[in-house]
């Protein structure tokens, strides 16, 4: 196994737990595209993989047949080229016939990659694979693992599946991007020196993912390396988004439409707004693609405070979508120097201002641990007031309602500097803070948590409402929680 990975501590420990129990294992993994799940199968499975393929996107199943015999003939120790199956049960018969004749202590892994696009409709890929664990597999001393980018399509086909796969996953790993703290341990072990508030620019940009992370070169600014990753003619994100979505799902015009939908609006759409925006008709079919892009990793959902399921907020919070959307897409032609330009003017300042946010939503486990109440059974959720003729609305992005009768009501804020309360600022945090308290009816204790780039500056404003405060260098700790 290959000691240096990234992260991945759970999953690699997971993983090296099936090859030493006395268990046959069906193992999925899942996660979005360019997250690493290959490279992670890979590198810890690498000394016990006897057979693996990888899906071909759009190939029919007889092209598919051809490969997979290509495949089977670098272990049959055959001089004789094997034959190319006429069907999937075929061929993995042939699969097990060549396995049975490896002799070895070790486990036998077989590798399964892009399986969605193997199990093409009509294939009957599937069907064969149940059939092969259910009369083969399951009686050996082996890991299957089947590994898929379109999570939903996973979940679906094959976790939920009705027919011989019915309950036969024993463990499922869903392969989410780097957190800032594994981010910043990928970029340290490729000689990449950058800040923490660098590195923050770089992950609003195109978060953890880690295939767009290796193209991050040292001795460049987080601004430089965006310009030459995003905006520049051959740069890797330049068109990316257009390959994205339609690797992941079939028909993606709808789910395309819906991240765009959602991109329109920072604070996030409930499922009415989403209905008026998208143009897409309430129903099974956008509950489907909703369900889609939250399981891919694409879209989170998050429960209001006073639990009322239609005003759940559904926001677009993959880095790399919402910066082509507001960024990337509106350059007509690639070309130089155009972000250091972008990233002077208010858009910039605005969008990042909302995409803090975000990493702050995805990192709650760090802000609890910075408040010291990682072991207390805690509820995130946001809460809006959408007010009347007579009062103004307001919204909380984020509440931390903890089991020890207290709410964290968390004030977010991006700020090149120490961020100053002034006195009318202050008013309006009162006024927020006193509102909640009388439109939600809770008892618990109100305490606000600033959570800023470089902190709050002292004064008295801060000290007479600043319960916590707390800086970037909290998302960037890692460890148990």
């Amino acid at each position: 196994m290959n000691k240096n990975i990234i992260g991945r501590t759970e999953e690699i420990s997971m993983m090296t737990d099936l090859l030493f129990n006395k268990h046959p294992e069906m193992l999925a993994v899942i996660g979005r595209r360019r997250v690493g799940k290959t490279y992670l199968v890979r590198n810890v499975y690498r000394d016990y993989i006897n057979f693996e393929i990888t899906g071909i996107q759009q190939a029919s199943a007889k092209q598919q047949l051809e490969y997979f015999a290509t495949q089977l003939n670098k272990i049959s120790g055959n001089k004789k080229t094997t034959s190319i199956p006429e069907s999937w049960l075929e061929a993995f018969f042939q699969l097990s016939t060549a396995l049975e004749k490896i002799k070895t202590k070790k486990k036998k892994v077989l590798f399964f990659d892009e399986l969605p696009w193997l199990a093409s409709r009509k294939s009957g890929f599937l069907t064969a694979l149940g059939h092969f664990w259910n009369s083969w597999a399951s009686k050996q001393n082996i890991i299957v693992v089947i590994c898929g980018s379109s999570a939903s399509w996973m979940i679906n086909k094959v976790v939920h599946n009705k027919g011989g796969l019915h309950n036969r996953i024993t463990k499922l790993i869903n392969l989410a991007p780097f957190t800032l703290a594994e981010t910043k341990k990928y970029l340290k072990s490729r000689n990449i020196k950058m800040d923490h508030y660098q590195t923050i620019q770089l992950y609003m940009a195109m978060g953890g993912v880690p295939h767009y992370l290796k193209e991050i070169k040292p001795g460049l600014s987080a601004a430089q390396n965006i310009d030459t990753i995003c905006f520049r003619k051959n740069g890797l994100l330049r068109d990316e988004f257009d390959k994205l979505y339609p690797a992941l799902f079939e028909k993606a015009e709808k789910h395309i439409n819906i991240i765009r939908a959602l991109a329109s609006k920072w604070k996030g759409l409930t499922r009415t707004e989403i209905i008026t925006k998208s143009k897409i008709k309430d129903g099974g079919s956008l509950t489907r693609i909703l369900s889609e892009l939250i399981s891919s990793g694409f879209v989170s959902s998050y429960f209001p405070f006073d639990k009322k399921k239609k005003e759940t907020l559904y926001r677009l919070t993959d880095e790399y979508s919402l910066f082509y959307i507001h960024f990337i897409e509106k350059q007509a032609k690639p070309g130089m120097n155009i972000w250091p330009k972008l990233i002077q003017s208010q858009q910039w300042k605005s969008w990042s201002g909302f995409a803090f946010e975000n990493i702050c939503m995805k990192h709650t486990e760090n802000i609890k641990k910075a408040l010291g109440i990682s072991g207390v059974y805690t509820e995130e959720s946001s809460y809006i007031y959408k007010g009347n003729e007579y009062e103004n609305g307001f919204q909380i992005d984020l509440l931390i309602d903890r089991s020890d009768d207290v709410i964290n009501i968390c004030e977010i804020k991006f700020h090149s500097g120490e961020f100053t309360i002034d006195k009318a600022y202050a008013n309006i945090l009162r006024r927020k803070i006193n509102n909640f308290q009388l439109k939600s009816k809770t008892k618990k204790s109100m305490m606000l948590t600033f959570i800023s780039t470089f902190g709050v500056k002292n004064n008295m404003h801060k000290t007479s409402i600043v319960e916590n405060d707390l800086t970037i260098e909290v998302l960037f700790e890692e460890g148990e929680y």
